[in-house]
């Protein structure tokens, strides 16, 4: 009997350490997790889909739609000259997509890219349209 109290309590305390604290490590959760849904899309647009969830709505965002040249890069030459081309010139096409969960009193829970292209400065064009980093919204 007291071992079965035992091996309760053990278990018991294993399991409250396994409790997950949500952590906002990307930055457009970071951004707009706790923020008015009406302020995400007065600055990126309407969502083009929305589904009541029971407890709040899910909405389907899409946006950030832009073209970028990206130039021609050059090996360095002999006396500060252009050398040979290394990659030639294209066009990047930018655009992101979102799903939004918010609670029932339109604030945002959740945000998940799902869809993204690597940006013009780095790995996630979402990240550098929705959260940029030079400049507090």
């Amino acid at each position: 009997m007291k071992l079965r109290t035992f091996a309760a309590a053990g278990l018991a305390i294993a399991l409250a350490g396994c409790t997950t604290i949500p952590t906002a490590a990307d930055p457009i959760s970071s951004r707009w997790v706790g923020q008015s849904a009406g302020k995400f899309f007065a600055a990126f647009g309407p969502p083009l889909t929305d589904a009541d969830n029971g407890s709040g709505n899910v909405y389907t965002w899409k946006g950030g739609y832009k073209t970028v040249t990206v130039p021609a890069k050059y090996a360095e030459g002999a006396d500060g000259k252009r050398g040979k081309q290394i990659s030639p010139a294209r066009k990047l096409y930018l655009r992101c997509q979102a799903e939004i969960t918010t609670n029932s009193d339109y604030t945002i829970r959740t945000i998940r890219v799902s869809g993204d292209v690597p940006g013009a400065n780095g790995p996630s064009y979402c990240a550098e349209f929705l959260a940029p980093a030079d400049k507090a919204q």
